[in-house]
């Protein structure tokens, strides 16, 4: 059995803005930023609650509500579109590395997190050793049908509308409980509380594929991301296409792919044995 590292959240201050961590295993000398996606509702824990009990024993495991998500701050009055708020998450994300001394650590991005990461790659190579993108946003597609009903949640939130998205999320709601709508009840309250409301209501106004265009990174400066990375992805992803894993395969250069069948967009959630232990290997063994 898999022991289990005890997870501690506080509050720090980076830059101008509050930020909500959720850390495991501190004092581990290889430290992993783990960087959440875009739901309603999301936030670091919603999206490494398993993660993070599971590598702890091994890593400095790092999570993070991004500003405008969670308990971190939200701003008043809030960036207007995806193109805005990026620059806002590149320096917390370096920020958060700073205050806690930390001169370089892994990546671990999801979906929109994904992007943010390759962002940080190009940025500040220099503080990243390897990182690990799933289902990830970043290059050109089509926005899916999907992807454009998450980021919409808000022209009309309802509870029966989130269970809808969390049906999105998952391939096989047993994976996860079964009883979707109860995780939305769970999540119903975080997801309309009026800050977070205002923030993503900003994040992502209609038309929505300008936000998707907003979060790509040329192809030239994927092409000089020296760090190794690997792609995971479920291939029944309703939100984030695995085309968008296959465009980052062709592109990358020290690059590898796995994809989980009868798997959607939750692979953290519905793999999570297997995609910790992917994580695990790919930055223990794997060299």
């Amino acid at each position: 059995m898999t022991t289990q590292t005890p997870v501690t959240e506080h509050d720090l201050t980076v830059g101008s803005y509050r930020t909500h961590i959720y850390r495991s295993g501190a004092g581990n000398r290889e430290a992993v930023l783990f960087i959440h996606g875009s739901g309603p509702g999301a936030n670091g824990w919603a999206n490494w609650q398993y993660a993070l009990p599971a590598l702890g024993d091994t890593f400095d495991c790092i999570a993070f509500d991004l500003v405008g998500f969670g308990r971190s701050a939200h701003p008043d009055p809030a960036p207007q579109g995806a193109a805005a708020w990026l620059p806002l998450w590149i320096e917390q994300s370096l920020g958060l590395l700073d205050a806690l001394n930390i001169s370089h650590a892994h990546l671990v991005g999801n979906s929109l997190g994904g992007a943010l990461a390759l962002h940080l790659l190009t940025h500040a190579p220099q503080r990243f050793d390897r990182a690990i993108l799933m289902g990830p946003i970043g290059v050109p597609f089509p926005i899916t049908e999907g992807l454009d009903g998450v980021w919409g949640f808000y022209d009309d939130p309802t509870l029966e509308r989130l269970t809808q998205i969390f049906r999105w999320f998952v391939f096989d709601p047993q994976h996860v409980g079964g009883d979707l709508e109860a995780i939305a009840r769970q999540r119903y309250g975080a997801a309309t509380a009026p800050e977070a409301a205002r923030s993503f209501a900003a994040m992502f106004p209609p038309p929505r594929q300008q936000h998707v265009d907003a979060l790509v990174v040329p192809e030239d400066a994927i092409a000089h991301i020296e760090q190794p990375v690997l792609l995971v992805h479920g291939r029944d992803d309703v939100i984030v296409p695995l085309d968008t894993s296959l465009t980052l395969l062709r592109q990358l250069p020290r690059v590898q792919l796995h994809v989980f069948g009868q798997c959607s967009h939750w692979v953290q959630i519905e793999q999570r044995d297997a995609f910790n232990a992917l994580v695990r290997w790919f930055l223990t063994v794997e060299r």
